[in-house]
């Protein structure tokens, strides 16, 4: 599940959220439909980005969604998901920088990779996988060519970059082949006008993507070895975030040229969740949904330790013992104790439990699920976020705010 654009459920709200899932099960369901089970391990959360895309400049009409069947990734839930051509070009997007991904892994030698049973097999999944996704392109008037040459070009490139290269002439690869996948939704959507501005946004994207990316993995890199454009070229930090903030600034620009039908998802995603996205790679991004028992701010602020009612306070008057005797039972007798919690499962059943808890997605997907071996309450991913939860913040600074009900902007 590999991409930038991780949006927190918080702030989706059930209507979005229930889009945005959408989206994301028609791409898994679109790889598995055009090319079999294993294609589904490319569904990523940037690719789905084409489907929103495609469906929120689209005229509305009765054949965008269907009903699927249960599924372990739903916690064997049937859901309403994204299909049509969108579903499919995000598809086909999807597999053919997937191959690229998993050849510049083989390239690095990264882990197994280094192997090489392993990266021929790997290399002939990438080479399957970039077949299959021009296959899909062809089908919705897509080229995939544009990605593949995109793909080679950027090898050259790199083995050129030195000290002193423009960070950006090694992020123009990528940016001219997402420019090309958010212009043809467009074309899907039958809005000709918007691929100019929407061709913009999608070569900016392709330039945050690849720059987030070198962010957040100069320091594995270097601990491995291997190439980094940050590294590479000599950039530091501050200019990389400098054309970050240039990047995201433009694609909140470009949105603006942009004739939607329902572009309220779009625009969360693309205008807010990606500045989140940008702080969260630079590390300048805190959160608000943090677990109260860790001390973290609650609805009244953060707890008061010092106060007399804490029981864990060193300050408190009775210090843990009961001012009219007796033990713990203020009425004397016996000591009373709080009620016992489950107890712990033993290892066997524990990964009995650990399998089920897995196959269901409930690590993923629920809310809320008891952990295998502790039987603790845990909080699934999607119920987690790093981010301060704050509302419409991207409002204030791009001026085009169409999705935010809290300032009154249509959402």
């Amino acid at each position: 599940m590999f991409g930038i654009v991780r949006p927190c459920s918080h702030r989706l709200g059930e209507g979005l959220k229930t889009q945005w899932m959408a989206h994301l099960c028609g791409l898994c369901l679109a790889l598995r439909g055009d090319h079999g089970q294993f294609a589904r391990v490319v569904t990523n959360y940037d690719g789905l980005l084409i489907s929103v895309l495609t469906e929120a400049q689209a005229e509305r009409t009765t054949g965008w969604r269907r009903t699927a069947g249960p599924c372990p990734l739903r916690g064997m839930r049937t859901a309403s998901v994204a299909q049509g051509e969108g579903a499919r070009l995000a598809a086909a997007v999807s597999l053919v920088l997937a191959s690229a991904k998993v050849r510049d892994h083989v390239a690095d030698k990264d882990g197994l990779l280094a192997r090489r049973p392993v990266a021929l097999a790997a290399r002939r999944v990438a080479a399957s996988w970039g077949r299959a996704g021009a296959r899909t392109g062809s089908d919705v008037g897509f080229d995939t060519a544009v990605l593949v040459d995109a793909v080679d070009r950027q090898v050259g490139i790199e083995a050129l970059a030195g000290p002193g290269t423009p960070l950006l002439t090694v992020t123009e690869p990528t940016e001219t082949a997402t420019a090309a996948a958010f212009a043809h939704t467009a074309v899907l959507a039958g809005r000709p006008g918007n691929a100019e501005p929407l061709a913009e946004a999608g070569r900016l994207f392709g330039r945050l993507a690849h720059l987030l990316d070198a962010v957040e993995d100069q320091g594995a890199d270097a601990a491995s070895g291997a190439w980094n454009p940050l590294t590479a070229t000599g950039t530091p930090l501050v200019e990389a975030r400098r054309l970050a903030d240039d990047a995201l600034h433009g694609i909140r620009l470009a949105l603006r040229e942009v004739e939607f039908t329902d572009g309220k998802l779009a625009h969360l995603l693309l205008a807010h969740e990606l500045g989140r996205s940008v702080d969260r790679a630079f590390g300048t991004s805190g959160c608000g949904h943090q677990d109260h028992a860790d001390g973290a701010r609650g609805a009244f602020g953060p707890p008061q330790h010092g106060g007399p009612y804490n029981p864990r306070s060193p300050q408190s008057p009775y210090d843990g013992q009961n001012p009219y005797g007796g033990g713990g039972n203020p009425f004397g007798g016996a000591p009373s104790f709080p009620p016992p919690g489950p107890g712990r499962r033993g290892f066997w059943a524990g990964c009995a439990a650990a399998i089920g808890v897995c196959c269901t997605c409930k690590v993923c997907c629920a809310d809320e699920f008891e952990g295998p071996w502790s039987r603790r309450k845990r909080e699934g991913c999607l119920g987690k976020c790093d981010c301060d939860c704050s509302c419409c913040e991207a409002c204030e600074i791009c001026e085009c705010c169409e999705c935010c009900s809290c300032c009154d902007c249509g959402l």
